[in-house]
Parts: structure tokens; sequence; C-alpha cells
């Protein structure tokens, strides 16, 4: 009889911790599910500000200008130590925007992306460490790769969605298209950055295996520091524009 109560006890317990959302165990179909929900917004998007931002006081300015120009999504770099903060801020009092973390290169980067309310991470390269933690925390995580070694072993972490990166330096479409080639039937997407421009989004959004690009030139930091807003707003306008006729098909 007291073994009896002592299961029911537990049961009690165990629901009364889902109840107030601290009953933190995640079975893999939940995780897979958060991850595809976040990467199913990035595709639809297709392309993903890359910012790196020196101050918090201008976060709400630069998420309204995204989200004018229709492009409601932030990759907020920790090249700066005002990520943190910004990513905090956008998160708390902009919940239209998908704000994630970017240059997370340490465990630290990624615990301050988590805990300030980034919805993503993007690494510009490959740390198995950074890629375990990133999977026991939940998060959904892209780590960069630019070579065939490199995405095997991203590949044998689990990970399918893959920062090509730096795309331009490292030979671009064609360096791309050559690693697509061998490794597109595992079902691995990629979202090219660094080189990316107007000039040649549309060919890099219209090869298989492309899930979005990273955009480095919408919001830079001369034009955040000069409060260049209705700039950064009409270049995500060009941006959308440029992105329907994908959309599209």
């Amino acid at each position: 009889m007291l073994y009896l109560f002592g299961k029911i006890a537990n049961l009690d317990a165990n629901l009364d911790k889902v109840m107030k959302g601290r009953y933190n165990e995640k079975t893999p179909q939940v995780m897979q599910t958060k991850a595809m929900s976040v990467f199913e917004q990035i595709a639809k998007l297709k392309v993903v500000p890359v910012i790196a931002i020196e101050t918090s006081g201008a976060a709400l300015s630069l998420a309204d200008a995204l989200i004018e120009g229709g492009l409601a999504i932030a990759e907020i770099t920790f090249r700066t130590l005002a990520a943190a903060a910004v990513i905090r801020k956008m998160a708390d009092e902009r919940p239209s925007l998908l704000v994630g973390a970017g240059t997370i290169l340490t465990l630290d980067n990624l615990k301050a992306a988590v805990d300030s309310g980034a919805k993503f991470g993007v690494a510009p390269g490959f740390n198995p460490k950074t890629v375990e933690a990133a999977q026991k925390m939940n998060f959904p995580f892209v780590p960069g790769v630019c070579t065939p070694s490199d995405v095997e072993a991203a590949l044998s972490c689990g990970c399918k969605i893959l920062k090509f990166f730096p795309a331009g330096a490292m030979g671009g479409l064609d360096m791309l298209k050559s690693l697509i080639a061998p490794y597109g039937h595992t079902g691995v997407q990629f979202m090219p950055t660094g080189g990316v421009s107007p000039t040649n989004l549309g060919e890099y959004l219209a090869t298989q295996g492309v899930i979005a690009c990273g955009g480095t030139w919408l919001a830079t930091k001369d034009d955040i520091g000069g409060g260049k807003w209705d700039l950064i707003a009409s270049r995500c306008r060009e941006v959308v524009s440029l992105t329907a006729p994908v959309n599209s098909n």
C-alpha cells in the first residue's frame, strides 16, 4: 500500500511540474518540432539580416525598420558587447520579430543567447561542443561549414541546416553547388552568408538545397549609427520584392 501511495505521489509531483512549466524533460519529437517551426519561418522569409549593433538604445528602432520593411527577422551577432541586451530588448518588446543570435563562438555566447530570448542561433564555424549543448537546451542552432569534412562532421551530429560561410570567399555559388552535389540526398540545407548581395541573391535562392541567405548589407553599423531607419526599411522591401518569385514557386 505504501508503495502504491508513493507512486501516486510521484505522479502528482510530475503533473504539478508540467502544469507550472518546470518539467524540463524534452522528447526528441518535441525538440524537432520546435526547431522545424523556427526553420520553417526562416525558409519562408528567405533572407536573414545579419547585424552587429553597438548599443541597445537602437534596438527597437532597428526592429521597427525591419518589421516595416516586411522582413521581420534578425540575427544579432555577438561581435559587440551589446548583443545580449539588444536580443533581450527585441524579444521582449517586439514579439513579432523573429530574433536570433549570431557569431556564437563559445558556450557562454550560447547561454547568453538563450537567456536573452533568442529563438535561434548561428555560428560561423562548426564546434561539436556548442552543437551538443544547443541540442540539450532544445535550441535551434545553425553551425557554419565551408568544406566537405565540415559538412560530414555536422551531419554526424544530426545537423541538417548549415551556414555556408564565408560564401563569397570560399567560391560562392559554384562551391556551394559542389557541396550540395554529394550531400543533397541527406536532406541537408544551407544558409549561405558573406558575399551574398541583391545582385546574386536570386541565384542563391533558386538553388536546390538553399533554405535562406544571410544578408549582411541590410543594416550595417554605419546605417544603425546614423539612424538610417528608412534606408534599412527600404532595403528590406527590396529583398521582399526579390524573393517574391521564389516564394511563389
